[in-house]
């Protein structure tokens, strides 16, 4: 029996509304919904699992129209779905009313419940949330039943606030594979068996690294898996180093350069770091139009000329606070302490002028 694992898709999630790029972005989730579609049309993949929130919010009557359409398309694959945290059933929620295609399974219940496919040899175990949060660890009681030859569970939690998880629990629930959804990172907790697929996209600047799907296979050898990347974009977080000799153009030529190194549909924070000129002005503002970039932060230092500073100010406050300070390291606490100060003083003075 073959399938694919995918959770936290989140369609209808706005990431980084405001940016110049951001407008790409909600429409980018369902396009890489259905780029995983496409493949399980195309391998014959037995069940689509997804593990909650596929929906960032409340799934709007047309949304749930386009998704159950795009599902119906699909000739060989049945879909099991639970709603997660985000898409939890509500009372007033669509998800209870509305009528799925004949090879969509909803598990949305508040209590376990399973649907059996005979042709596979496979049940499919799953609960849906029915309010944001649950504290309860339901997951820790839970067991295969012994239905069929394959079981799986699918599960969507693992944090204080949305089911608690006991790795040792669920590890002796006697399911063959265990597809997790919630946190966004993809990670296995036990090889081939456990396992959070990661969201399918990064949806937040936090979300960092590939995001993609398991695709999986149960035969009576066992559970053999192996995670895809597929997202169409990573969140990645660089450094650029600052020196006394930069400007602003050299600093917006180190960006472009770094991010060059990196897939152009990327998104970036950036941090500058290191020692800039005294008269140097680095408007982070002025620097997000080479193109992906989320947030600029300057974590630059000056480098001042503190003879000249001292000479120039030896009558006034700014002089004397130079004198308080002795000898010290480059880079040491005493220097950092030193720039901001004297920052402070001579923008103080600035005002005053």
């Amino acid at each position: 029996m073959r399938f694919i694992h995918i959770a936290d898709v989140h369609l209808g999630a706005e990431p980084d509304a405001g940016s110049a790029y951001s407008e790409e972005r909600p429409g980018e989730l369902w396009g890489t919904l259905e780029r995983v579609l496409e493949i399980c049309e195309q391998e014959r993949t037995d069940l689509l699992l997804i593990a909650g929130d596929l929906f960032h919010r409340q799934p709007l009557l047309r949304e749930l129209k386009e998704v159950n359409y795009l599902f119906s398309e699909l000739t060989h694959t049945q879909v099991v779905l639970i709603a997660g945290n985000h898409d939890h059933i509500r009372k007033d929620s669509h998800y209870r009313t509305f009528q799925w295609a004949e090879n969509v399974h909803p598990l949305f219940e508040s209590r376990m419940s399973c649907v059996e496919f005979p042709e596979f040899q496979t049940c499919v175990y799953g609960l849906s949330y029915h309010s944001r949060e649950i504290r309860e660890p339901l997951y820790d009681r839970c067991s295969a039943g012994g239905v069929r030859r394959y079981e799986i569970l699918l599960a969507h939690g693992g944090d204080e606030k949305h089911i608690p998880i006991d790795r040792k629990a669920l590890g002796k629930s006697g399911f063959d594979y265990i597809a997790l959804g919630h946190i966004h990172k993809p990670q296995v907790l036990e090889k081939d068996r456990i396992i959070y697929a990661g969201a399918l996209e990064s949806i937040d600047q936090n979300d960092t690294g590939a995001h993609g799907f398991v695709s999986g296979e149960i035969t009576d050898r066992g559970v053999r898996t192996r995670w895809v990347p597929f997202a169409q974009r990573e969140y990645i977080h660089l450094q650029v180093q600052v020196d006394e000799e930069d400007t602003a153009g050299s600093v917006r030529k180190k960006i472009c350069k770094l991010k060059s190194e990196y897939n152009n549909k990327n998104i970036f924070k950036i941090t500058l770091t290191g020692v800039r000129g005294e008269d140097v002005v680095l408007d982070a503002g002025r620097m997000d139009d080479v193109g992906n970039i989320l947030e600029i932060v300057d974590e630059t230092r000056r480098k001042y000329d503190l003879e000249r500073l001292k000479r120039e100010n030896s009558g006034n406050l700014i002089g004397r606070f130079i004198g308080e300070f002795g000898e010290y390291d480059e880079g040491s606490l005493e220097e950092q302490a030193l720039c901001e100060g004297l920052e402070a003083l001579l923008n103080h003075k600035g005002s005053q002028i």
